[in-house]
């Protein structure tokens, strides 16, 4: 079929950002698919639950054991519409700017790392507080949000200043949407789906210490990638012919790497102090270019 053709090249021509989206959407498509079956074949939901009873990351650490692979499978799993709805969207909208300004693979560790963050914050805090006890056996998380919420607080961190136009508010800096978001998820845990809020909070905690390490220039995204790259070397076809370069002038050029690191921060001071529409437009074409080659 040309339709799913055209999906398959988006995959793979596409960022880190449009790759993620893709896997929620064809998750939630598929559950909801097994859901249709499941109900027209008079069995109700039943096959859909038993996914995501497999997916979903519970509370109860006995459960945890026998699944620990919900802590990473769980920050794709949607069962409501809405749901997926606004976090692909809180997605896509904190993706877009880390994307611009920093890289995809630190995007995809961040995403990733934020999930799990949020995960074991909401199993603790189903297993020490004793208002959670309770439910506790039957408690479970699933959803982006957590990974959504990392990734935005990561990157208003990061450039705090950075602005952006909304609808009705007009120019907002992006820390004031990270706050007002993280103090939302607080005074909501009290008010339902306490579970979500927590693991929404380990998201963000995630995000902001990622940010204030990287501004440090401890990457933790490098650690999280390096697994990735040795794996994709073992498959890639090796050249036969060997090539030698001698580069007589090895200082000059770890001289331009580090003007190059100069400039971009010079740009990232400018953008977390102004907002990015200060930028000038062949500075945007400069950090276009050299956020490009970090992906």
């Amino acid at each position: 079929m040309s339709f799913i053709s055209d999906i398959k090249q988006e995959f793979k021509k596409g960022d880190t950002l449009s790759q993620l989206i893709i896997i929620n959407i064809a998750v939630f498509l598929a559950i909801n698919l097994v859901w249709l079956v499941s109900f027209l074949s008079g069995n109700g939901n039943y096959l859909s639950k038993f996914i995501i009873n497999w997916l979903a990351v519970p509370a109860d650490i006995s459960s945890l054991l026998y699944k620990p692979w919900t802590l990473f499978t769980y920050m794709f799993l949607h069962e409501d519409l809405l749901h997926i709805l606004f976090n692909l969207l809180f997605l896509y909208f904190g993706g877009r700017i880390f994307n611009d300004l920093l890289s995809s693979k630190r995007l995809l560790a961040v995403y990733v790392l934020g999930g799990v963050a949020g995960a074991v914050l909401f199993i603790l805090a189903f297993n020490l507080f004793p208002v959670f006890g309770t439910g506790v056996n039957y408690a479970y998380a699933l959803g982006a949000s957590a990974s959504a919420l990392a990734v935005l607080v990561a990157i208003a961190s990061y450039v705090p200043n950075y602005t952006v136009y909304l609808m009705l508010f007009g120019p907002v800096k992006l820390k004031w949407i990270a706050v007002i978001s993280v103090v939302l998820d607080l005074i909501s845990i009290k008010n339902g789906n306490a579970g979500g809020h927590i693991a929404h909070l380990g998201g963000a905690a995630f995000g902001f210490i990622y940010a204030s390490q990287l501004k440090k220039g401890n990457d933790w995204a490098k650690i999280f990638n390096t697994p990735f790259q040795i794996i994709s070397t073992l498959f890639k076809p090796k050249s036969k012919i060997k090539v030698v370069h001698r580069n007589p002038n090895k200082a000059s050029v770890n001289g331009n790497d580090r003007s190059k690191q100069q400039v971009i921060d010079e740009i990232l001071d400018k953008i977390s102090k102004s907002g990015y529409e200060s930028l000038s437009k062949s500075e945007k074409e400069i950090l276009f270019k050299l956020s490009n080659d970090k992906k």
